[in-house]
């Protein structure tokens, strides 16, 4: 029975839900079946619809579709990943994990950091979680490092958390962080980066593995050609990014090592 509806959706920072919303109408002209972006819940019944095969095509964190793709039955496929257009990616499908203060912070380095109040954003996150654990290993820095760990719920509560002197740093997603400097230029006079984690493989748009191999290949094909015509580049230069690219199963095995690596270490 042909699709009759397809569902999109994204489990990534909030600041960057419209990138969603503005595909579908250019997917459903491409595709010519209805597509409709399921903004309207919170993102866990999103990742939970993906999972049961309801929504088809969404954006989410390489560390829960890697968690995903190792199962015995794996429910999804990476399609395509964004490559963002600032010079520091080097024009690869990658993104880092930088370590925010506020701007009169008296901490200038990483290691300064030792005994400090941190905020994650949440567990399931390969930029505010996994991979500070996996820096933690890396560096030789022990369990118990930070004075006081916080869970704040996503990278932009994690930013005001720093900017309400209710923690002093976080690692933030910097694509996020990039929005919300572009979104408030302000950002830019009270806070400072003092390290970066990364680069790690960026986040992929996954398909589900129930859809028609014809249709995932349709998927593929739109967001590769979005680059090429005026409506795809006014939305990709909207989120900052200049083209996306095929990724497939293997471009993430550097999580999967951050995550062996970081197995043993607790952040509280």
């Amino acid at each position: 029975m042909p699709l009759q509806k397809l569902f999109i959706s994204t489990c990534q920072a909030p600041n960057s839900e419209f990138l969603c919303r503005d595909l579908a109408p250019l997917l459903s002209r491409s595709l010519g079946i209805p597509v409709e972006a399921r903004l309207d819940i919170p993102w866990q019944e999103r990742e939970r619809l993906l999972d049961v095969g309801e929504i088809s095509l969404c954006w989410i964190c390489g560390l829960p579709y890697v968690r995903k793709a190792d199962q015995d039955s794996p429910g999804v496929r990476p399609l395509v990943a964004p490559v963002m257009s600032a010079p520091r990616y080097q024009e690869l499908p990658v993104y880092f994990s930088d370590v925010v203060v506020r701007k009169d912070s008296r901490f200038k380095i990483w290691e300064d950091v030792g005994g400090a109040a941190w905020a994650y954003n949440e567990p399931g996150s390969h930029s505010g979680y996994n991979v500070v654990r996996s820096e933690l290993a890396r560096r030789g820095k022990p369990s118990g490092f930070f004075g006081r760990v916080l869970e704040s719920g996503s990278h932009q509560n994690s930013l005001r958390m720093i900017l309400d002197h209710e923690i002093d740093a976080s690692a933030i997603d910097s694509t996020v962080l990039e929005l919300e400097l572009l979104n408030d230029p302000e950002l830019r006079n009270q806070i400072r980066i003092i390290d970066s984690f990364g680069p790690s493989p960026i986040p992929p748009w996954v398909t589900s593995t129930n859809l028609p191999a014809e249709l995932q290949t349709a998927l593929q094909d739109f967001f590769l050609g979005l680059a090429g015509e005026p409506s795809g580049r006014a939305v990709l230069d909207r989120a900052q990014i200049s083209h996306f690219v095929t990724v497939g199963d293997q471009d993430y095995d550097p999580i999967r090592t951050m995550v062996k690596l970081a197995q043993d270490v607790r952040m509280d």
